[in-house]
């Protein structure tokens, strides 16, 4: 079993920069603004052979209100789950009141507590020890989470306690299980389908996340912009494993001002790239918006699975339904192989029917492809519509095999096909993917030019051709000489 630790303190003391440092990734959003994380983060730490659970946390403040309140329940929910506590403190700002309250709840809970006082960078510590000693929790650690000064040393004594106190260490050579926490890292999960829940902000995605988990795992609140992270939750499904991606809300370029609000971007078109299906909601209210095109786009181009859901469908009246239907069948005919739900993630009507889109599109992208079956597929779709011309000679698409899986890419070799025009590229596609019966996935089509045998021959023929009657012209020369010279 691995220890689970939660980073627990108060708004920008360094909880998230901490995690980022001893996970190794950038998973938490790290800024120099307070309340920046909101949901709970999990992430697998190792430190020389020796692994724990970390959890980050939001700040508390001791009056929450809003949606602080709902992000100070994901920090105690995190308490709960917890095995150990590191509760953070700022050096730079000193001891402050709400330490002092934060001290008072976490002794409330039972837990072991290690105080962590971070930002000693020029710091006395002499005067540190003594200012945070009132809190109770011993002396605290000392560490600067931003360059790394003190975390190693400290997180050895730490695993020694535990190790002496009984509790088993698990290193990566371990015969043991392994307890993963039901919010795991996602690295911890191997064979697990990755859905990336995306859209517009408010559009519903957290609120649709914790309907799929059946508990409040991410904060949900009225407000545009509510989740600033994408939060990886692994979780099961009648014996099928997932890992579920709460993105941030993507609005257009030009309302994006803040610096905050482009990392969050920026990690959920990584968390798009990551993902093996892309759910990608739609606020039924508003209908089909230009935004939601261009985050459609990004998920064609990374060539990711997709499945449409339509949000908010209970509340929208019979002429708006209708109008709503019209609107994709006319602005989503290059969607064709894409699923399309009609749900509500507040009621759960039409969310379990996600899960069959879903199983369909990712074995899709996943499906090995024939190499006897796309030949036989590229012959068909060429001898009902021949390539067209190029400088007096017809394109020819000699023969097609796999490329690769996520999306499922075909490899075309032929002459000229650095010419093939986009029509005929998006006829190809949709021969292979009625064809393959492939659903909810893109096809990538790659051509290939084959190198020609024959290419620079004719000119090193006619030099040798040029020699040879050269060699040839001379022999008669000389055997016409020889004539002379034997009649006189």
């Amino acid at each position: 079993m691995l220890p689970v630790i939660a980073l627990v303190g108060r708004p920008n003391v360094g909880k998230s920069t901490l995690f980022n440092r001893l996970t190794k990734t950038r998973d938490a959003l790290v800024a120099g603004v307070p309340g920046l994380t909101r949901d709970r983060q999990f992430g697998k730490a190792q430190l020389d052979g020796r692994s724990f659970w970390l959890i980050d946390t939001g700040g508390l403040s001791g009056e929450e209100q809003g949606i602080d309140e709902h992000m100070a329940a994901q920090s105690l929910t995190a308490i709960d789950e917890a095995d150990f506590i590191f509760f953070l403190v700022d050096v730079k700002d000193g001891r402050l009141p709400q330490d002092d309250d934060i001290a008072k709840l976490l002794r409330n809970k039972n837990k072991p507590i290690q105080l962590v006082a971070n930002k000693i960078d020029g710091q006395n510590t002499d005067l540190v020890r003594g200012e945070f000693a009132g809190l109770g929790f011993g002396e605290p650690a000392l560490i600067s989470a931003s360059n790394g000064h003190g975390i190693r040393v400290f997180i050895h004594q730490f695993l020694d306690q535990i190790a002496e106190a009984g509790e088993p260490i698990e290193t990566p050579d371990g015969l043991g299980s392994v307890a993963v926490p039901s919010d795991a890292e996602p690295d911890s999960l191997v064979d697990g389908i990755k859905m990336a829940v995306v859209g517009r902000p408010n559009v519903g995605k957290s609120t649709l996340v914790n309907r799929i988990l059946g508990e409040q795992r991410v904060v949900v609140f009225d407000e545009a912009g509510t989740t600033r992270d994408s939060i990886y939750i692994p979780f099961e499904r009648d014996g099928e494993t997932y890992t579920l991606i709460d993105t941030a809300g993507v609005r257009r370029r030009g309302r994006i001002s803040a610096s905050i609000e482009k990392f969050s971007v920026i990690k959920t078109l990584d968390a798009i790239q990551d993902a093996h299906v892309v759910l990608l909601l739609v606020d039924a209210h508003e209908g089909l918006v230009d935004q939601d095109l261009h985050l459609l786009g990004h998920a064609l181009e990374a060539g990711r699975a997709l499945v449409i859901c339509v949000n908010k469908w209970d509340g929208t009246s019979q002429e708006q339904k209708d109008r709503i239907h019209i609107e994709l069948d006319r602005r989503l005919t290059f969607l064709d192989f894409a699923n399309i739900h009609y749900i509500s993630a507040l009621h759960g009507s039409g969310v379990g029917k996600l899960f069959g889109s879903i199983k369909e599109a990712y074995a899709s992208a996943m499906r090995p492809l024939s190499t006897a079956h796309l030949n036989n597929v590229l012959r068909q779709a060429v001898s009902e519509h021949q390539p067209p011309m190029v400088h007096g000679r017809r394109i020819k698409l000699r023969f097609a095999h796999a490329g690769g899986a996520n999306p499922p890419r075909i490899v075309i070799h032929g002459n000229q096909t650095e010419s093939v025009p986009e029509a005929y590229r998006r006829y190809l596609q949709k021969r292979f993917h009625q064809a393959l019966d492939l659903k909810g996935t893109p096809v990538l089509i790659e051509f290939k030019t084959q190198d020609n045998p024959f290419k620079g021959r004719k000119n090193k023929l006619t030099e040798r051709q040029v020699n040879r009657r050269r060699r040839l012209m001379q022999h008669v020369k000389k055997s016409q000489r020889s004539a002379k010279n034997k009649k006189r």
